[in-house]
């Protein structure tokens, strides 16, 4: 590697209407912003990811909110 140095320059200014989009859906609390949710990762067949994803229509919600639903209802039984 050679010795040579670049500048990265100054950062650019902050755009508010960018930094409400990356922060909608957060929670503030005591003027500290809380992640709303978490992802989880399941590997699932395409048979059964088409399932899901027709249940939830039939049903009027996403499949994220169905499987949200899901989960809640295992973790209280």
């Amino acid at each position: 590697m050679s010795g040579k140095r670049i500048g990265i320059g100054a950062s650019p200014s902050a755009d508010p209407q960018a930094e409400a989009w990356v922060r909608q859906g957060a929670v503030i609390d005591n003027g500290k912003v809380k992640r709303y949710s978490t992802r989880l990762t399941l590997d699932v067949t395409p048979a059964l990811r088409t399932r899901i994803k027709l249940a939830a229509f039939d049903r009027g919600v996403t499949t994220a909110e169905m499987q949200r639903e899901v989960l809640k209802q295992q973790a209280t039984s």
